[in-house]
């Protein structure tokens, strides 16, 4: 059975119910004018009681003022991304602006896509993850943008108007100098979806070059066809520890693959961090931390959504921005590795 749809209220039954013109009905929804109290309250009170829904697209396109900020992150089930995003929301929304959110799972062409779409609705800005290889297409959008453009999650390779997020080339040398000190030299890298996360891709490489330097050779296991999730380093940590039994420390991509990893050994009798030190990537574990305390490197992450979003406004506004905010790092020592001599 198809189902019934309601017809739309429109601006003439609002004014119908309030005994005013439409014009003035217009006037209190988009609240200008020199309108009276007590009128304002009799309109607001008739589009409540019919149901009276604005056409917010239409007003923005006539006005050329929208309130519509759109947001292109790689995952909304991802918490890293979902408190980026809950970091933007809490700036926008009290300043009247609202969000709308695409995913891009790493791919350029849903990237591209999305860029296209979006841009369609002259949004008043475009908040868009970093660390992906953009299309010619993608570019070429954001070329004719005519609106403020921001990056999040990067601030190695700066771009836009404006880029909030840390160095995740830094982050790849702290993790190296956090086992040097430990005085471990076997030391393994844990991944996945390189391919697609640059961001990701940068750490990696900071770590391997930063052993390098002292005389270490990095192992690697990544793969690009699972998710980057507790059960994929649970997996490649098995593998890991079989072929490789000498391993004294891993990096993981991140703190749920890490945590799939600890479950392995766990369950393997491979103490952590007396036979084998753990570190992880971006502070998510630690809210739920009980015994197993991650060591990880924490990333502020509503806090790179805030920055974002309050960069935004000020363009907005007409204000001069700095070119970026580099998110500061700090490698919080957990119980998966020792504590430095």
């Amino acid at each position: 059975m198809v189902p019934q749809r309601c017809k739309s209220v429109t601006l003439l039954e609002v004014a119908a119910r309030a005994g005013v013109s439409t014009m003035t009905v217009s006037k209190v929804l988009r609240n200008v004018g020199n309108i009276s109290d007590d009128t304002r309250q009799k309109v607001r009170q008739a589009a409540q009681e019919l149901g009276y829904l604005p056409n917010s697209l239409a007003g923005s396109l006539s006005s050329r003022k929208s309130r519509l900020v759109a947001v292109i992150i790689p995952s909304i089930s991802d918490i890293v991304f979902s408190e980026v995003l809950s970091g933007v929301n809490a700036v926008l929304r009290p300043t009247g602006f609202q969000t709308f959110i695409g995913e891009s799972h790493f791919d350029p062409c849903i990237d591209a896509d999305l860029i296209r779409a979006m841009l369609s609705f002259r949004p008043a800005g475009i908040l868009m993850n970093g660390g992906l290889a953009r299309s010619a297409d993608a570019e070429a959008l954001l070329a004719r943008r005519n609106c403020p453009a921001i990056q999040l999650w990067d601030c190695d390779k700066r771009a836009l108007d404006f880029s909030a997020g840390p160095s995740h080339e830094e982050a790849g040398r702290m993790v190296a100098s956090h086992f040097l000190k430990r005085g471990l030299r076997r030391i393994a890298y844990v991944g996945a979806e390189l391919d697609k996360d640059l961001c990701a891709h940068r750490r990696y490489v900071a770590l391997k070059s930063s052993l390098a330097a002292a005389g270490i050779d990095l192992l690697s296991l990544t793969c690009e066809d699972k998710p980057r999730q507790a059960a994929t380093g649970r997996f490649l940590t098995e593998q890991l520890v079989r072929t490789h039994p000498e391993i004294e420390a891993m990096h993981f991509l991140n703190d749920a693959m890490a945590l799939g990893g600890l479950s392995y050994l766990y369950e393997a009798g491979l103490p952590v961090p007396e036979r084998i030190s753990v570190v992880g990537f971006n502070g998510t574990s630690l809210a739920n931390a009980v015994r197993t305390r991650l060591t990880t490197i924490d990333v502020p992450r509503t806090e790179i959504g805030e920055k974002a979003a309050q960069a935004l406004l000020q363009m907005i506004a007409g204000q001069d921005v700095p070119e970026a905010w580099q998110a500061p790092l700090a490698l919080l020592q957990g119980n998966t590795t020792t504590v430095a001599a």
